[in-house]
C-alpha cells in the first residue's frame, strides 16, 4: 500500500509539473523581449499600446542615460550564444552596424519598411530606421542674444565661448556618432584639430545629453550640444533656451540626422512575435506619436503628419555621410577622444 500511494504522489506531482511546464510554454510563446536605449519615457507608451491590441506581452530591458546604447550592444554581444531578446530598438544606428558585423542580427524585411529612403535602412534588411533625432546648438536665452547665437559648431571654437560650452561624453551615444560622422566627413586630421580647438577652447564634458540641456538651462554653460527630443523637453516646458539646426547655410555640411533603428535578434526566443513587434514599430502611426511626444522624433516615411516645430526630413541638411562610413570611424575617433577628453 505504501509503494502505491508513493507512486500515486509521484504521478500527481509529475503531472503538476507537466501542466505548469506546458503553461510556461505557452505564456512564453506569446511574449516578446525587447531590448530598448530608446528613452523609456518616450518608448514604453508605444510598446504598452502593442501589448494592449496584440495581446502579446512585451518584455522590455531599458539602458541607462550615460551609456544606454554601449551598454545593451555589449550586452547583445555578449549573449550572442544564448540571445535573451527577439528585437533591439536602438536609437542611433553607428552601433547597429557592430551588431551586423557580429552577426547578432537575422535579416528581416517589415512590408513597413517600404517607404522609408533607403539612406535610412540596411539595403539587405538587417535594420530599419524610423523616427529620427538630429544633432543641434542649444544656448541660454538670458545670456546669450540671438544674434551672437552660434549657426555652426565651427562657431563652438570662438574665444569668446571659452568655458562656456558643454557637450556629453563622446565615447557614448549620439555624441560618439556625431564626432565619427566628423571622422567620416572631414577626415582625421581636420576633426582632430577640431576637437582640439574645442579641448583649448575649454569645453566641459559631462553625464549625458539630458545634463548638457540642464546645465544650459540653468546658466552653468551658456551653449551647448545636444539631441533634438533633449532640446525640446526644455523648449516644452519654457525654460530659457532657444535651439538651432547647425551648419544648414549653403556651402554648410549639415548636421548629423539620425533615426531610432530596429532589428530582428538572430535565434531570439520569440522570432514571429518579434517581426509583428518590428512591424508596428515601423508603422507610421508610431512615426506619428513620436513626433508628436516630447521626444519630438523626425518622420522618415512621406506623408505623416507631424507637428510644426518637427522638421520635414527632406528639408533638414544632413552631414553626407553614410551609416557605414560612421561606423568605420568609431574606433578611430573613440581612441582619440579617449585620450584627448577622458584619459
Amino acid at each position: 500500500m505504501r509503494i502505491n500511494r508513493l507512486l500515486i504522489l509521484a504521478l500527481f506531482l509529475t503531472t503538476i509539473a507537466l501542466m505548469n511546464g506546458c503553461l510556461e510554454s505557452k505564456e512564453k510563446a506569446n511574449e516578446v523581449v525587447i531590448y530598448v536605449a530608446h528613452d523609456q519615457d518616450y518608448s514604453e507608451p508605444i510598446l504598452k499600446e502593442f501589448e494592449e491590441e496584440t495581446g502579446i506581452k512585451v518584455r522590455a530591458l531599458y539602458d541607462t542615460e550615460t551609456t544606454k546604447t554601449v551598454g545593451l550592444v555589449n550586452k547583445l554581444i555578449a549573449e550572442k550564444n544564448r540571445p535573451r531578446a527577439d528585437v533591439f530598438w536602438n536609437n542611433e544606428v553607428s552601433r547597429t552596424i557592430v551588431l551586423k558585423k557580429e552577426g547578432i542580427l537575422e535579416p528581416y524585411c517589415s512590408p513597413n519598411a517600404a517607404e522609408v529612403p533607403d539612406i535610412y535602412k540596411d539595403p539587405n534588411c538587417y535594420w530599419t530606421g524610423f523616427g529620427a533625432r538630429a544633432r543641434v546648438i542649444i544656448y541660454n536665452t538670458e545670456l546669450v542674444d540671438k544674434g551672437d547665437a552660434p549657426t555652426s559648431i565651427m562657431d563652438l571654437r570662438d574665444p569668446k565661448w571659452r568655458g562656456k560650452i558643454c557637450m556629453a561624453n563622446p565615447l557614448f551615444g549620439s555624441t560618439g556618432s556625431h564626432v565619427a560622422s566628423l571622422f567620416a566627413y572631414w577626415g582625421d586630421e581636420k576633426a582632430m584639430q577640431y576637437l582640439n580647438d574645442l579641448k583649448e577652447n575649454d569645453i566641459g564634458i559631462v553625464e549625458s545629453n539630458g545634463m548638457v540641456r540642464d546645465l544650459v538651462v540653468s546658466g552653468e554653460f551658456y551653449i551647448g550640444l545636444t539631441d533634438t527630443d533633449d532640446a525640446n523637453d526644455a523648449l516644452v516646458e519654457n525654460k530659457p533656451i532657444a535651439m538651432v539646426f547647425p551648419d544648414q547655410g549653403d556651402g554648410e555640411m549639415g548636421t548629423l540626422v539620425f533615426p531610432n533603428s530596429v532589428m530582428l535578434i538572430k535565434n531570439g526566443p520569440n522570432p514571429e512575435n518579434g517581426k509583428k513587434l518590428i512591424d508596428y514599430l515601423l508603422s507610421k502611426r508610431v512615426e506619428k506619436a513620436l513626433s508628436y511626444s516630447k521626444a519630438m522624433q523626425i518622420p522618415l516615411k512621406p506623408g505623416v503628419e507631424h507637428p510644426e516645430n518637427v522638421p520635414d526630413i527632406g528639408k533638414l541638411k544632413n552631414i553626407p555621410v553614410t551609416q557605414e562610413e560612421i561606423y568605420n570611424k568609431l574606433k578611430v575617433s573613440q581612441r582619440f577622444v579617449q585620450e584627448l577628453f577622458i584619459r
